[in-house]
């Protein structure tokens, strides 16, 4: 025992001479190379690998924390790498965020990585409003008046300051990020009730005839109102950004049955309507909407489980949608063993309307990433027509996946 204690007592001593040592020669060969060259390289490694990177030694350090190599590691994001995937955890009780690493170097069972929320004391049940450059933003999922903008890999978090409230509300949230601008912005859709006519007994279905769309510009100090919205849009946060606009899909209304695509611009914060694909079927609720390689893409459910996938190839143009995957049905083999038994206690507040597979995004092999009954991640080869089911140590038994692209990327807010 005694001769263990001098081993790890000598090993702490090499290393810690092993890491001035490093962060020496490190300097010695830093001043060798130009600052944008050594930052564009270390632009081109996985979030996995920075993370680790920035506590080698102080020299380090200070470079992972440097502007410019936030900012190129986002422009290396190319639409044909791999994103990370965040996993959201609502069960049983408490909320949990989980990291999937599908960088091919890395072994399967270190690719499921619980994260750490610093806010979450003040916060346990929260959902995701949504993902861009790197953050997360998350909102209260009891009172639906905290809304915190977080990154999982740096743990720098604000709180938004809180908005108007209404005493009976439903909330449609939106996040994302306009490349002229350069800002950041968090949409806060409320529909309401108007408190006189709050005596009445819950039904399935809940009119709120009222509407206040509220904008925080991250940066500001205090949310602006715009006033009302004449579309009703499905309770769920924004599933697309495209070109600087969120997407989100309205419900039908008694005199228009047809479900429409409507979009917010960040920058003049106007909503428009964008034109759908012929393919017959988005008239009906069985449609959700995605970003595949920097296109606005729906994936359209048919009969028997079976998935059709249209992208916009010119953005706003009707004409340019093309069907461009078909996808069989298939059912996950977990998912054949436990199709009835094991549910959960818990029922998702943005449900994908009750479907079996959810569409994820495009990997770098040219694969098809699925999610099937919030239960299993599955990667499809279009070529062959292969299923293939993802499955990592780790990885809960319930989740809904955020498609996240991993950085060191923050906001600088005035003082």
């Amino acid at each position: 025992m005694d001769l263990d204690d001098e081993r790890v007592a000598k090993r702490r001593k090499t290393m810690l001479e092993d890491d001035r040592g490093v962060g020496q020669q490190t300097t010695t060969e830093m001043e060798t190379l130009p600052h944008e060259i050594i930052v564009d390289i270390l632009s081109r490694l996985p979030i996995t690998s920075l993370v680790q990177f920035k506590f080698v030694c102080k020299g380090w350090r200070a470079l992972a924390q440097d502007p410019l190599l936030a900012d190129m590691q986002l422009s290396w994001k190319a639409p044909t790498t791999n994103p990370c995937l965040i996993l959201h955890c609502d069960f049983p009780i408490r909320n949990q965020l989980y990291f999937v690493d599908l960088s091919v170097h890395n072994h399967d069972k270190d690719k499921v990585k619980r994260l750490y929320v610093p806010f979450q004391t003040s916060m346990p049940e929260f959902d995701v409003v949504g993902t861009c450059n790197g953050l997360l933003c998350l909102s209260d999922s009891l009172y639906n008046d905290a809304l915190y903008v977080y990154n999982p890999f740096t743990m720098d978090f604000m709180e938004l300051p809180k908005s108007r409230q209404y005493s009976d509300q439903e909330v449609v949230f939106g996040f994302g990020f306009h490349p002229k601008t350069k800002q950041y912005k968090v949409v806060k859709i409320v529909y309401y009730r108007n408190t006189s006519s709050s005596s009445y007994s819950r039904a399935r279905r809940v009119v709120y005839p009222q509407s206040d769309v509220q904008v925080f510009t991250l940066g500001t100090s205090a949310w602006r109102s715009l006033g009302k919205v004449a579309y009703q849009l499905i309770r769920r946060p924004s599933e697309a950004l495209v070109n600087g606009r969120l997407h989100w899909v309205s419900r039908p209304r008694r005199y228009y049955p047809a479900r429409r695509l409507m979009s917010f611009d960040l920058e003049d914060e106007q909503f428009r309507e964008v034109p759908k694909p012929d393919c017959g079927g988005l008239n009906r609720c069985n449609f959700h909407l995605c970003v595949l390689r920097g296109f606005l893409a729906a994936a359209v459910y048919g009969n028997y489980g079976k998935l059709e996938i249209w992208v916009m190839k010119d953005y706003n143009v009707k004409e340019s949608w093309i069907k461009e995957f078909s996808i069989g049905a298939y059912m996950p083999k977990c998912l054949k063993q436990n199709l009835v038994r094991d549910r959960p206690l818990k029922i998702w507040k943005n449900p994908s309307n009750g479907k079996v597979v959810r569409l994820l995004c495009l990997l770098d092999n040219g694969e098809i990433l699925l999610e099937y009954k919030n239960r299993v991640l599955v990667s499809y080869d279009p070529k062959k027509g292969k299923f293939t089911d993802l499955v990592f140590q780790g990885i809960p038994h319930w989740f809904q996946t955020v498609v996240h692209a991993g950085s060191f990327n923050w906001i600088n807010t005035p003082s």
